[in-house]
């Protein structure tokens, strides 16, 4: 259970900085470790403070760093072993550290590292390059009214992909206005079936929820379709061998987040630049941190759900 504790500040290390918190956010990630779900793993040590995205200011610098000084305003990964984000002060490791534009708010940022970078890797590892040179493709995003699907909607726009999504009844012109050109209410039969309105196959596929099995993607998909999924089961990574052991041409992709603080300067630097946005579901102080974690665990959130110091 989440309890709110005093604890001594702490003192930023070799290529660490320390950061007066102003906004984290909070990904399943988090509660998953609350709840046991990683152990032996995680967490290392008790008490463990949860949380890994987040802004701040700068108060201190450890031995060696000299591209951050007090004062900067940041965005910040921090160690998913240590975490630390959900509190007034927390340490933050240099190479996943980016400067906070001021065009981009406490809370925008706070949302960008886990989500953003997953939404812009997962379409990386579909074959989108962001450079132009993108091929028109059709994908298909599921859960696109989530913490990481909004983001993979607007990335996928700014590649010229076709996007079909899916989401909930009440977020559907939430999503269109992210730029999908169809959205699917997922609890209607053709947004079970996922079955584009235009009768589309889909090049790739985006999964951003859990409970949709292959037999519903692999009709929808195109001869070399793909699925990329962001949070794979035991049984996903299963069906991803099997493809690979038959040399099927239709695949299906598990996807760990592998933090590169380029991927996080990339959608930084699109927020700034206006070319997407962080949709905030809720703003909890952190004295109400407990009813931003219910929120996350209800699972119902649109966008990103943030704390603020």
């Amino acid at each position: 259970m989440l309890k709110h504790v005093e604890v001594p500040i702490p003192s930023p290390k070799k290529d660490e900085i320390l950061l007066k918190v102003e906004a984290t956010s909070i990904n399943p990630f988090d509660w998953k470790v609350q709840k046991g779900m990683l152990r032996p793993f995680l967490p290392s040590k008790f008490p463990f403070i949860p949380c890994v995205d987040m802004t701040g200011e700068v108060t201190e610098v450890g031995p060696g760093v000299s591209s951050f000084k007090a004062g900067d305003k940041v965005v910040a990964m921090l160690n998913v072993s240590s975490g630390g984000g959900i509190a007034e002060y927390a340490v933050a490791p240099v190479p996943f550290t980016v400067g906070r534009p001021p065009e981009l708010s406490p809370a925008e940022g706070a949302g960008l590292p886990t989500a953003a970078v997953t939404a812009l890797q997962a379409l990386k590892a579909a074959g989108t390059k962001f450079d132009g040179t993108d091929e028109p493709s059709n994908v298909l995003i599921t859960a696109a009214s989530g913490g990481v699907g909004h983001y993979v909607v607007q990335l996928a726009k700014l590649a010229n992909l076709h996007v079909t999504a899916t989401c909930g009844a009440r977020n559907l012109e939430l999503v269109k206005s992210l730029g999908a050109d169809e959205v699917l209410d997922y609890k209607t039969p053709d947004g079970a079936s996922l079955k584009s309105p235009s009768d589309r196959k889909y090049d790739f596929v985006i999964h951003c929820t859990t409970g949709i099995a292959w037999s519903t993607f692999e009709p929808n998909l195109t001869t070399n379709g793909k699925v990329v999924d962001i949070t794979p089961s035991i049984k996903a990574v299963a069906t991803c061998v099997f493809k690979k052991v038959t040399f099927s041409k239709k695949k299906l992709v598990p996807l760990l987040l592998a933090p590169k603080v380029e991927d996080l300067k990339f959608v930084v630097g699109l927020v700034k630049e206006g070319k997407i946005r962080t949709v905030v579901d809720s703003r909890h102080p952190l004295n109400k941190a407990e009813e931003a974690w219910a929120k996350s665990i209800d699972g119902h959130a649109t966008g990103k759900i943030i704390v603020e110091m």
